[in-house]
């Protein structure tokens, strides 16, 4: 099979649509650890207070989960919700009829997906201030700044967006775990044939959406999932966090994976809580509002190495789920200078990343609250 019949192949069966930033395990991660920070402080109080219980691992994926109410929206009588928690559940649908899913890019009603990523041009090395190409006021850099305000007091809880101080607290569980996804962060942009270009440079380029319509061809299988292709940002997502707990064989039964899974899920957590990553601090005199842009500025490096380790081939514009162009095609694994393989060296950035979302949720928290 030729490599473009292949690609429009895999293209015609998975929808040109983002994924969720890191998946459930590394969201419950991020979570979990700033909750093993937090037990038996002030703040770890506040925190349960405000969301009547729900810890973090658990706040940390309900962003991703209120998707489910987009296509029969939020009051459909048959819909999920957290029945256990009426005062956040009202909430949470007040979020979301605030900010509904809409295919219109300048819609002056945001769209709460919005909220969960910026595409930062990576082929010339540049911060999150240095352009506009990628960024929007509803991006995930002022989101985390508005959602800081909120709990400080600076941006009052009753707002357009609907953000109460409960609602700052889930979202921010989120989307710190969210922006240190080197995908959730930058973005590759190509010309009409494929090249790669920088549109703050003058150029106008179609991006690669974080690679959302990049199908990722490594040398070696996932020892979890087996599986050789995906999609680059989904891959990130998932397969790179799943590298770094045990390998289980395919054959065994559903509720034993999970049940394993959890328990080594839970033995990382306790390993990362216990010691802290190295260079997490904010720089000294960095504002509190400003983390959000300069989490971006540190791991837009490493979005862009997530892309030169890789070749691009095919690359040729789509259209998305919204209408609009995307730029999709495949990209190739290639022997890196340091030698170490895609799938290993992306485990590492995993790891380390999540270890600093942690610690910094935790932290953040604690000095908003």
């Amino acid at each position: 099979m030729s490599l473009r019949i292949f690609l429009v192949a895999v293209l015609l069966v998975a929808p040109l649509c983002r994924a969720d930033a890191y998946g459930p395990i590394g969201h419950q991660i991020v979570g979990a650890i700033a909750d093993t920070r937090l037990a038996n402080t002030p703040t770890g109080a506040k925190v349960t207070a405000l969301l009547d219980g729900f810890t973090l691992q658990k706040a940390a994926v309900v962003p991703d989960e209120i998707k489910g109410w987009d296509k029969r929206g939020a009051d459909d009588p048959g819909i999920f919700h957290y029945s256990s928690k009426p005062r956040i559940d009202a909430q949470l649908r007040d979020f979301w009829r605030a900010n509904p899913p809409t295919q219109d890019r300048n819609s002056p009603i945001p769209s709460h997906h919005w909220f969960h990523y910026t595409d930062v041009p990576i082929l010339d090395l540049e911060k999150y201030a240095d352009g506009k190409t990628g960024r929007t006021q509803w991006d995930i850099v002022h989101m985390i700044r508005f959602c800081v305000r909120v709990l400080r007091g600076a941006e009052p809880e009753v707002n357009a967006r609907k953000i109460t101080k409960p609602i700052a607290v889930i979202l921010l569980a989120h989307y710190v775990g969210d922006i240190h996804q080197p995908l959730h962060v930058g973005a590759e942009y190509f010309d009409q044939q494929g090249h790669a270009v920088d549109p703050d440079k003058g150029q106008a380029g179609i991006e690669d959406q974080g690679g959302n319509t990049i199908v990722l061809m490594l040398k070696t299988p996932a020892g979890i999932t087996g599986n050789r292709n995906s999609k680059l940002h989904g891959f990130w997502d998932n397969d790179a966090v799943m590298a770094n707990l045990p390998a289980l064989p395919p054959e065994m039964p559903k509720e034993e994976r999970r049940a394993k899974i959890d328990e080594a899920r839970a033995q990382l957590v306790r390993e990362l809580a216990s010691q802290p990553p190295k260079s997490w601090q904010l720089s000294a005199g960095t504002p509190l509002e400003n983390c959000g842009e300069a989490w971006a500025d540190e791991i837009l490096p490493i979005a862009r190495e997530a892309h030169q380790r890789l070749e691009f081939q095919g690359v040729h514009p789509v259209k998305d789920e919204n209408g609009g162009v995307a730029a999709a095609g495949a990209a190739l694994e290639i022997a890196a200078p340091d030698h170490v393989a895609y799938r290993d060296w992306s485990a590492h950035v995993a790891r380390e990343e999540l270890h600093k979302a942690g610690w910094r949720l935790a932290d953040l928290l604690e000095k908003s609250l």
